[in-house]
């Protein structure tokens, strides 16, 4: 057993859950319900002004809790306070076939694995904060939404959403999209999280950008696609277009990681000519990390 202790039913472990409680979703833009611009708002979580007391839950900062109060009542209570303005987050899931992908040492987790978990870790920082979150899965069996909502209630519905998805197929045509399109408002918060290798989805996330939605790109990698291990001879396959390619892995590596290396710089820099922030996340290392590069505090 993990000295953090067994995950809990939608995946998070206690050591995450207590690295979620640091994390918070800030737009630079934020949106007002009743239209854009800064005001105060009802929601809670991370502020400067006193709303209210809420029990304790396991992974809150030791430092939220009044401790005058526990010596009042022994009992565990957080402070949480205002925020000047409410956030309407989505998170987008690629759910295509290449999202199947798994490494050979590990061949039971799959990129889609931790993909969900990166998802539920971001539905569960919207929850804390009290704002609404949303879900957008887009695949080979089209378009899913859910709509933004806030409590309990919606988190479990996002939750099992992403555990029913299935990856399956090719990135949506641009027709299949347009309900998603629709619904995502100008001032929204999106994930998104996926491969990003296919060039439509991220013209997609582009055009989401140039919209006016504010976009976060997460990119779940494999190990095998970071590190190319691989000592003898094989058959590569793309699972979305079925094209293959015979080689010998120790005469391919160099040429692989070089090319591969370029691509992400590229990538990289077409995502952040369009203002969206990106980072990539290798399935064999611990989520906080990437968490903490999109999430965690900014320098002011």
């Amino acid at each position: 057993m993990s000295p953090d202790g067994p995950p809990s039913g939608d995946g998070l472990t206690p050591a995450l859950r207590a690295c979620l409680a640091t994390l918070r979703l800030r737009p630079r833009y934020a949106r007002g319900r009743d239209g854009p611009g800064q005001h105060a708002s009802r929601n809670r979580g991370a502020g400067l002004e006193f709303a209210q007391y809420r029990a304790y839950e396991p992974g809150d900062e030791p430092r939220q809790i009044d401790w005058k109060l526990y010596a009042r009542s022994d009992r565990f209570f957080v402070r949480e306070s205002e925020r000047e303005s409410p956030i309407r987050a989505w998170v987008l899931l690629d759910t295509t076939a290449s999202m199947a992908q798994a490494d050979d040492a590990a061949p039971q987790r799959t990129r889609l694995d931790v993909a969900r978990l990166l998802a539920a870790c971001v539905v569960e920082i919207a929850h804390r904060q009290g704002d609404a979150c949303g879900l957008a899965t887009c695949g080979g069996t089209g378009l899913t939404l859910i709509a933004p909502g806030t409590g309990p209630r919606q988190r479990d519905r996002l939750r099992h959403a992403l555990a029913q998805a299935r990856a399956v197929g090719d990135w949506p045509d641009a027709a299949t999209l347009v309900p998603a399109w629709g619904r995502i408002a100008r001032g929204d918060l999106v994930v998104a999280i996926g491969d990003w290798f296919d060039t439509a989805a991220v013209e997609d996330l582009l055009q989401l950008a140039r919209a006016g939605r504010e976009v976060v790109a997460l990119q779940v990698l494999t190990a095998d696609e970071r590190d190319f291990p691989f000592r003898d001879g094989r058959r590569f396959l793309d699972p979305e277009t079925g094209e293959a390619l015979l080689g010998d892995g120790p005469a391919l590596r160099a040429d692989y990681l070089a090319r591969f290396a370029a691509a992400q710089r590229a990538l990289a820099a077409r995502l952040a000519a369009d203002g969206i922030a990106f980072a990539s996340h290798v399935v064999d290392t611990p989520p906080e990390g990437v968490l903490r590069a999109l999430f965690g505090d900014r320098p002011r």
